[in-house]
């Protein structure tokens, strides 16, 4: 008896054995072995059956403890509460902005989940003090936090906020977007690498930018975006040797130069120097560079076609989704950044 529980723990399934407990209760809901008011094994009969540690089963009975499945009478035991099968996941987002890549996110979290889960979404506008109101109100009332740990301090230096994530309880964690910086092993989720992403796809497109005699980032001032865009730039630039420079927009009266390429966060910017080329005479692509960071279909037919760096906004809230769901192991996953090469290099 004691094998045949044991063997229905797979034990390179990429469903965590916890989960795997969950759905083999289920399982015996579903079938009529297990029906309302009866008693399920203890955590550690449980853990000796299976050949589980403690935690892991402890952890399974929270999830259907949270789903409204069983419930617990003191001194007694576990007890079926429950057979309805469809108790919604609740998910509460945290985000820290609604920008259009935001919302790719959470669509594709949405269209994901599909009716296994509620979803709710709250932002907290990179302000710390903000997400601690937000936590304080609904810290209990979720199955799953998805945060993106985007802040900054009021001297608008970024800051990691760690001490009021970790009030949230770990095993219903995810971080989403990028990872808390000096922890970045700590909380499952899917992340950027905005330093090492932007590194390895220039040398990606490195035979491109070699034309090129000067490579400019243009990083716009108080619009909060990651500065480890520009250590990731700088290094790529001092490895490889190229003429930089960093500049926080392209004025209205500035003239562009033959020979520059053009890094560009902000889409005013690109809009900026797409017209500039043209009151110049310069052909993208041949006497100035343009790439622009996060790719959307309109720049596909912008001036014929911008080169993008960009990661999968979509793949980011698909895998987070799975991660809820069970799918995906609950690890940190580093998001793929690529380069979509167009005319503009």
């Amino acid at each position: 008896m004691l094998l045949d529980k044991s063997e229905k723990i797979a034990v390179d399934s990429r469903t965590p054995k916890y989960l795997q407990v969950v759905n083999l209760i289920l399982e015996d809901i579903e079938k009529g072995k297990l029906k309302i008011g009866d008693r399920i094994p203890s955590i550690n009969e449980t853990s000796f059956d299976f050949l589980l540690s403690r935690d892991t089963v402890e952890k399974a009975y929270n999830e259907l403890r949270d789903r409204g499945i069983i419930s617990s009478v003191r001194g007694k035991g576990f007890y079926i509460s429950s057979t309805h099968m469809g108790h919604k996941v609740k998910v509460l987002l945290l985000f820290n902005k609604l920008s259009s890549y935001k919302k790719i996110i959470y669509y594709s979290i949405i269209e994901t989940l599909g009716a296994d889960a509620t979803v709710d979404l709250q932002i907290h506008h990179y302000n710390r003090n903000l997400l601690e109101d937000l936590l304080e109100s609904n810290i209990g009332n979720y199955n799953y936090y998805v945060l993106a740990p985007h802040f900054f301090n009021s001297l608008g230096h970024p800051e990691t906020a760690y001490d009021l994530i970790t009030r949230i309880p770990k095993d219903k964690l995810l971080i989403i977007d990028r990872a808390v910086k000096d922890h970045e092993n700590e909380f499952p989720g899917v992340y950027q690498d905005f330093s090492k992403d932007i590194f390895e796809v220039l040398e990606s497109g490195i035979s491109h930018l070699r034309k090129y005699s000067r490579l400019i980032l243009v990083f716009p001032k108080g619009d909060l975006y990651p500065v480890e865009i520009m250590d990731g730039f700088k290094r790529f630039c001092f490895f490889h040797d190229f003429k930089n420079l960093i500049v926080d927009g392209v004025d209205d009266d500035e003239q562009l130069d033959m020979g520059d390429c053009h890094i560009v966060l902000a889409e005013t910017d690109l809009v900026n120097i797409v017209k500039k080329s043209r009151e110049q005479m310069f052909k993208l692509g041949r006497d100035i560079g343009i790439i622009s960071y996060n790719d959307t279909p309109l720049k596909e037919i912008l001036a014929d076609g911008i080169t993008t760096i960009s990661t999968d906004f979509q793949k980011m809230g698909k895998t987070i989704a799975e991660q809820i769901l069970g799918i995906e192991d609950r690890i940190p996953i580093k998001n793929q950044f690529r380069m979509t090469l167009r005319k503009s290099l």
